[in-house]
């Protein structure tokens, strides 16, 4: 990736902050936004001058293709603040080349690295102040991409809208996660969009996790859409299982998200000498391992909880409750990974990038 800074942004600071009101020890996930967005839109066959603005409300026109054929993606990412007040990137570049794989999927059209990356940069400089130190403390980022173009007409539009937007992030902790193994439905199927970051497929998660959350769980376990024999993803992130030391987690398909939690992870289990076995795992399967005592954990892995422990699960109307670990290979494994995102411990792989 190239330095991609860019001067070519206009920039209209707002003229008074609000981050003295904001409780930086009580933030709910997502909820508070900095004083700043970046817009920059697509028009004519090309990207306009980027923008930072104050963050507000903006008009759109209500047969706007995004309403109406849902061509919306997004990313997630996250900055840090060090010990000598620099802020980092985790893996931008991941982040940047996911997003256009999304918009060439969804017939919109790729952003610029120097909007995306350049202006995330410019951005995120001024908004410095936000971003607290302190492990456990980061500024979420969402960037994303609407379609903006008029007409009800069935077909991709011709003006969409990209955007950043900033949000103060604590720890994230979703308390203890049960969770069910999908019977009926399915994230995404061969052919689909379930790879892309689009809008879309997690609005169609919401209906079974409702049905989930009613029966006393908090997330669902996505299997297949063919067979309903294979484990994908748990809720919105990536899911690996633990059976005795060996880690095993889905092959990334059309179906399934290219996480760049899950990769990190894999590469740092490697590193640390935990291993990674890449392939389907099975229904069956994680059921002989709960019953003969070789399940040991099964964790989500996403960038809002980094990992989110799983506690047990409920198949056919029976529930595994799985041991508790003295010696968590999921929590050592997300302490090294904050570590290097907070710069406390060495980054061997090149993967943090200063603003």
């Amino acid at each position: 990736m190239s330095n991609n800074a860019t001067n070519d942004i206009i920039i209209n600071k707002a003229e008074n902050s609000k981050i003295s009101t904001v409780d930086f020890e009580n933030l709910p996930f997502g909820n508070t936004f900095t004083d700043h967005m970046l817009i920059c839109d697509f028009r004519n066959g090309a990207w306009e001058t980027p923008v930072i603005k104050p963050y507000e409300p903006f008009l759109i026109d209500p047969s706007a293709k995004v309403f109406h054929y849902g061509q919306a993606i997004f990313e997630g990412m996250k900055a840090y603040k060090d010990e000598n007040d620099d802020v980092w990137l985790f893996r931008p570049d991941q982040n940047f080349d996911r997003f256009n794989k999304s918009a060439i999927r969804l017939a919109m059209p790729e952003v610029p690295e120097e909007v995306f990356i350049g202006g995330l940069k410019k951005i995120l400089e001024i908004e410095k102040e936000w971003v607290k130190k302190g492990k456990g403390n980061s500024l979420y980022i969402r960037p994303f991409m609407i379609a903006i173009g008029s007409g009800v007409i069935a077909a991709p539009s011709t003006q969409y809208r990209f955007m950043i937007i900033l949000s103060p992030a604590k720890s994230y902790y979703s308390g203890e996660v049960k969770v069910i193994i999908a019977e009926h439905y399915s994230r995404a199927a061969n052919g689909g969009i379930g790879a892309a970051k689009a809008a879309g497929n997690y609005s169609g998660q919401f209906y079974p996790t409702k049905l989930a959350n009613e029966a006393g769980f908090q997330q669902v376990i996505w299997t297949d859409d063919a067979t309903h024999t294979k484990l994908e993803e748990a809720g919105t992130m990536n899911v690996f299982f633990r059976i005795n030391d060996t880690l095993y987690t889905a092959p990334t398909s059309e179906r399934i998200l290219d996480g760049v939690t899950r990769k990190s992870l894999i590469e740092l289990a490697a590193r640390e000498n935990v291993k990674v076995e890449v392939r389907s795992v099975l229904v069956s399967e994680l059921i002989e391992a709960a019953n003969d005592g070789s399940l040991k954990e099964i964790f989500g892995a996403g960038t809002a909880a980094v990992v989110n422990p799983i506690i047990g699960f409920s198949y056919q109307d029976k529930y595994y409750e799985l041991p508790k670990q003295e010696n968590s290979i999921a929590l050592e494994l997300k302490d090294k990974l904050n570590n290097i995102q907070y710069k406390l411990a060495e980054d061997t792989f090149g993967w943090t990038v200063k603003v």
